[in-house]
């Protein structure tokens, strides 16, 4: 129950919420100064409606005064806010920031937070030998090993709680954390330090510390809002400057390369041929792929349906989720060629899963792994990342095929208002700014084409 306190012309009202870890009482308090017209009954009426209705404030975590720490505010942030607004990749990875915000400034009170305090954290920050997310890399030949021990990969990812693609990336010799290091070790009862090495520690980006600093500042918004604090510190401080990256593409002559190549896999590799050619032709995310269904596809009017996500977290495994943004769910117009693909796809599709009968998993999915259970969205970058090194093929990711195909769009006259569209952007300001190297080659072309016009050079060439 309240405790009230006559203090002069005010009340001092007090709420415990029991014990911190620390075993420290919990109180929360309030001042209230009754209206001068008030007669003395009620005043005390009052000042009882005052401390009853702080009292359930506070039991319901409603009241938020100036003493709460930042991290403390920032736990009632993921909890009330981020849970319900945010999708799980970008809690994930805010709760990984937090770790590292809350060790520097979490014990400061949010109304005593300057903008001192987070230069100085960005530019620590900055400094070698901060890096928490040291990777590991194998030292041996694990295949070898696994064969040596007589354990498969199946084996050991069963018996070091490690997922098979996990194990599938050390052993094709990508770096790994440093916890899946540690069970793969303990799981084969060898020593972590004859098995793995740490891969030399490098400072954090200036990319990775305006990640910190748009973390920051949505928690410290959000303080604003709920009227906990006056103004966010974040807005007078100028994070690290993020150098702007050109959309890796690949040029006209390449992109014939590499359908020449695509059209030419072994049957093995039909899946990964469609897959190629869809993303090239659609330029959906890698996410929007995997999670293609096949009642998406309207096969007599050719169009794609792109309404959800397919992700992967640690602590969920691969997992639906709704497109990047709200314009991220459109429909997308295709080709005959596309169309037909999908349908010898479908029959192939159909015969995988009559020839492995019982132990298919109906999901609906176009594409899948063996099984018919749903693809890991890592599991065409990788294979795209082997592909193109075997074949003598620029160094780009997956993702490039989506800057290929917006390039070759823009590159040949579609305007971007409707690439914008096609590709699930919010605007075509969005658009421009990817796409901004393109579009200075657009109207470097304009002003050649226009000189040949105006010159009389077009009459001249007839």
């Amino acid at each position: 129950m309240a405790q009230i306190k006559k203090r002069g012309e005010t009340y001092t009202i007090m709420v415990s919420l029991g014990y911190d870890n620390t075993g420290k009482q919990i109180r929360k308090y309030m001042t209230y100064k009754p209206d001068k017209s008030f007669t003395l009954k009620q005043i005390e009426k009052e000042v009882q409606r005052q401390a009853v209705l702080f009292e359930d404030k506070c039991k319901k975590g409603l009241y938020l005064d100036n003493n709460i720490t930042f991290s403390e505010f920032t736990e009632k942030w993921f909890n009330d806010y981020a849970e319900k607004q945010l999708k799980a990749k970008t809690i994930r990875g805010y709760r990984i920031l937090s770790k590292r915000v809350n060790a520097a400034i979490g014990h400061i009170k949010l109304d005593k937070l300057q903008p001192h305090h987070l230069v100085m954290f960005y530019n620590n920050l900055k400094e070698g030998g901060v890096r928490e997310d040291v990777k590991y890399k194998t030292t041996v030949d694990f295949k070898t090993l696994l064969r040596e021990l007589k354990i498969t990969q199946a084996a050991l990812s069963q018996k070091s709680s490690i997922s098979e693609f996990s194990i599938r990336t050390m052993i094709q010799g990508n770096n790994i954390a440093y916890n899946t290091a540690k069970k793969i070790s303990e799981s084969l009862n060898i020593e972590l330090k004859n098995l793995f090495k740490p891969v030399e520690n490098e400072t954090l980006s200036d990319n990775t510390i305006h990640h910190y600093h748009t973390f920051i500042s949505s928690v410290l918004s959000t303080a604003v809002i709920w009227q906990v604090i006056l103004s966010n510190p974040c807005e007078r401080v100028k994070p690290p400057k993020v150098g702007k990256h050109e959309a890796k593409y690949l040029d006209e002559e390449n992109l014939d390369k590499l359908i020449e190549i695509i059209d030419n896999l072994p049957k093995k590799d039909e899946q990964h041929k469609v897959m190629i050619k869809v993303l090239l032709f659609t330029g959906m995310r890698k996410g929007e792929l995997c999670g293609l269904k096949f009642d998406d596809i309207d096969f007599k009017n050719r169009i794609i349906k792109v309404k959800r996500n397919l992700l992967y977290l640690p602590e969920k495994g691969v997992f639906e989720d709704t497109p990047k943004t709200e314009t991220s769910i459109r429909e997308i117009p295709v080709s005959d060629t596309i169309i037909q693909l999908l349908n010898q796809h479908k029959l192939l599709h159909l015969q995988k899963q009559t020839e492995i009968g019982d132990k298919w998993h109906e999901t609906d999915y176009i594409f899948t792994s063996w099984n018919g259970l749903p693809l890991h969205p890592d599991t065409i970058s990788a294979w795209f990342r082997k592909f193109v090194k075997k074949h003598d093929l620029p160094n780009i990711s997956i993702h490039s095929l989506r800057h290929t195909a917006a390039t070759m769009l823009i590159m040949n006259g579609v305007p971007l208002k409707v690439v914008s569209s096609l590709f699930g952007h919010v605007n075509e300001i969005t658009t421009g700014r990817i796409y901004s190297h393109v579009l200075k080659s657009v109207n470097e072309m304009a002003v050649a084409v226009m000189e040949d016009v105006m010159s009389g050079n077009k009459n001249k060439k007839r």
